[in-house]
């Protein structure tokens, strides 16, 4: 069974912008993000580890579930800056999504995933199936 991943992620307001500071939070394990959609945009920083795995398990269009300053903000991945060559998250730009179409497309994508992993196991096993029985005619017609 795969480990559950959440869609809750405590973040922090940021103060300072810019470059240097970008590159403190990212060396401090963090990712710089905006959140737009609740009047001024939000920067914030979110936690690194975290974050990755969302994005990972639950793809790079995944709604999170942001906790801003005690306020909870459903939001979905607009933007994901990766580094080319390390392949880790630079950036995230996200936009404020309703809390119930926030709510209905986390359903939607777990169940999708639940889909897909009940897909491979299948495939897997028919594969398995198949190595099987081919191990055994080739046996038989080895023994004839």
């Amino acid at each position: 069974m795969a480990v559950e991943i959440s869609n809750n992620i405590t973040a922090e307001i940021r103060n300072e912008f810019g470059k240097g500071a970008a590159r403190r939070a990212r060396r401090a394990g963090l990712i710089p993000a905006v959140v737009y959609g609740v009047g001024e945009p939000v920067h914030i920083n979110l936690p690194g580890h975290a974050t990755t795995m969302l994005l990972r398990k639950k793809g790079t269009q995944a709604v999170a579930i942001l906790d801003i300053d005690g306020k909870e903000v459903y939001a979905q991945t607009k933007a994901v800056q990766v580094d080319p060559i390390r392949r880790v998250i630079e950036h995230i730009d996200f936009i404020v999504v309703d809390a119930a179409a926030g709510k209905e497309a986390i359903a939607v994508a777990e169940a999708a995933v639940v889909a897909a992993e009940e897909a491979a196991l299948a495939d897997a096993a028919g594969e398995v199936v198949a190595e099987a029985e081919a191990v055994v005619a080739e046996a038989e017609n080895a023994d004839a």
